[in-house]
């Protein structure tokens, strides 16, 4: 039986990454050396795909790393010297709080209760950086963008480096309020996973030489000013997951030929329905109370059946995910990515409301 992921990540692969991994089989890109004008212009189409999709400009970089993971070390290695502030409000911007808080760094932890988001607030106006988790894959919480425009009125000295890991390309971020935005690829996207990628602007990365220039060590290989230099010659510090970045460029262009509207609408119409249906489940309800904070994308429902809910919807073909972390037993997580169609997610929604 075809199994149908609904994961929060890895999730389903984009309906199109079968006739493209059998294309770049065909042309060998596997194969191809990384400093290659070939390679050169899958990097550059790539990069000319996201900024049609996000509509960022020239001012911010992209960069290719292994993570989400990896990118919030590296921000912190190489942006903040002393200093960050973390809004928290579950596992992964807990994730960005303590990648600070090892490395050193006097690391201000803003929290709220998880299935709720941090009030902003007015008294970190000595950090270097804040950072923020726009969708919250462990909890299912999505910020409201105004708040970030909120914290760029409030601190604009300050970088500010934005999760957009479960939401993207969903997001209609203004990039004007950002300095640094990364994501990984085995969510909205639809990729195996393996490639993380950081949009950087110039702000951040005018901190990252000065940081580099008094300790040039540190990180080292994997510096921002190193990144950049290859980044600007569409190149990697070492050989990259050339696939994948093949992959995403082709993905994203079957995106925009879609057109990013239509995509945000099917994602809204699907988002509804189930949380339409968790309202309605006998044996679950929405996490979420605030319906303003309530995520497009994870959708998560509390319950004390999940290992019964799991199991029937396997029995179907159909894999949800468990709950994360502390929440493992008592959350069902359902990813509406865009690649997740209109069709199976109303059974999914027949199917919550019809098990007791």
């Amino acid at each position: 039986m075809k199994k149908f992921y609904y994961t929060p990540g890895p999730s389903e692969l984009y309906f199109t990454v079968e006739q493209h991994l059998r294309e770049a089989v065909q042309n060998g890109i596997g194969s191809i050396h990384h400093r290659s004008d070939t390679f050169h212009e899958i990097y550059d189409r790539a990069v000319k795909n996201l900024r049609l999709l996000f509509g960022f400009g020239d001012e911010y970089e992209v960069l290719f790393l292994s993570s989400a993971s990896e990118i919030m070390e590296r921000i912190i290695q190489n942006t903040v010297q002393e200093k960050s502030a973390h809004l928290v409000n579950g596992a992964f911007s807990e994730r960005f709080y303590n990648f600070s808080e090892k490395l050193g760094k006097e690391a201000i932890r803003v929290d709220s209760e998880w299935g709720s988001f941090p009030n902003i607030p007015d008294d970190i106006q000595n950090s270097e950086l804040i950072a923020l988790t726009l969708n919250e894959t462990s909890t299912g919480v999505s910020a409201p963008i105004e708040k970030i425009n909120q914290l760029r009125s409030l601190y604009p000295d300050t970088l500010i480096a934005v999760d957009v890991v479960s939401s993207a390309p969903y997001d209609q971020l203004d990039f004007e309020k950002t300095d640094m935005v990364f994501l990984s690829v085995q969510k909205g996207f639809g990729l195996p996973p393996g490639l993380g990628v950081l949009l950087i602007n110039k702000h951040a990365r005018k901190k990252a030489e000065e940081m580099h220039s008094i300790n040039p060590h540190i990180p080292g290989f994997h510096s921002f000013p190193v990144l950049i230099k290859n980044a600007i010659k569409r190149e990697t510090t070492e050989t990259p997951n050339t696939l994948a970045i093949y992959l995403l460029s082709k993905v994203t262009e079957d995106m925009l030929t879609k057109g990013l509207e239509q995509i945000r609408r099917e994602i809204n119409y699907k988002a509804a329905v189930l949380y339409q249906a968790m309202e309605e489940a006998p044996l679950l309800s929405p996490f979420v109370q605030d319906k303003n904070l309530r995520s497009k994308t994870v959708i998560v429902g509390v319950t004390d059946h999940s290992e019964k809910i799991l199991d029937a919807f396997d029995k179907k073909g159909i894999l949800l995910g468990k709950g994360y972390g502390k929440f493992k037993n008592s959350h069902i997580r359902i990813s509406n990515f865009p690649t997740h169609s209109k069709e199976q997610v109303e059974q999914i929604a027949d199917l919550l409301v019809e098990l007791k």
